[in-house]
């Protein structure tokens, strides 16, 4: 019998494009060659402000042009439903500790949330910065809405979500989509062939 190969590590925040259309490919992509992915949202706010970086779209008039076209492109070219949110960027805590809260109790089922989530903000152009917008979305999972209402506020759920972001700066993470796998590091969605050639070969 032989061990399980070690999972792969994702960070995001629900306000990144190239986020949201990594999450639609990797546990597909790592089931293939019989890996697991661990899912960490963090806030980007505070990994910029750790960096001295900012928003692709807040950097300068070239980059933002630029980067508002990349996005739709490369969800076209990945066979991904885009359609860019009126409201950009924007405050995702409230979707990151709902998040951590479910996954405290079901793995899949916070899984199916993170999905939602993305899509929310980034097919149907919904606000996921609103906590009643968090309650809507995991509510239609089955979730007690009350009983999360109460979670988004709780001194726990909040400390994990900081303890989630801290430890993510202290392992070099700096902007989303960050990979990691056996080590090695690959930032963006369009690292994606470089991921699976890693997760076939083992290393290149």
């Amino acid at each position: 019998m032989t061990d399980a190969k070690p999972p792969i590590d994702f960070w995001f925040d629900f306000s990144s494009p190239y986020g949201y259309l990594l999450s639609e490919k990797i546990d597909a992509l790592a089931a293939q060659y019989g890996r697991k992915v661990r899912w960490h949202p963090i806030l980007l706010g505070i990994i910029f402000k750790a960096t001295g970086s900012a928003p692709l779209t807040q950097q300068n008039p070239a980059k933002a042009s630029y980067s508002l076209h990349d996005f739709s492109r490369s969800a076209r070219f990945m066979g991904v439903p885009y359609r860019h949110p009126s409201q950009f960027p924007l405050a995702t805590q409230n979707a990151a500790r709902a998040y951590y809260w479910l996954h405290g109790q079901d793995c899949a089922l916070a899984r199916q949330f993170a999905h939602a989530t993305f899509r929310a903000l980034y097919v149907d152009d919904r606000d996921i910065s609103s906590p009643d917008t968090v309650l809507d979305i995991a509510g239609q999972l089955g979730v007690d809405r009350e009983a999360l209402a109460t979670a988004l506020q709780s001194p726990e759920i909040k400390e994990r979500l900081k303890d989630e972001v801290d430890n993510a700066i202290k392992l070099g993470v700096f902007g989303s989509p960050y990979v990691l796998i056996d080590g090695e590091a690959f930032f963006g969605a369009d690292r994606l062939p470089q991921i699976e050639h890693w997760l076939k070969t083992g290393s290149f």
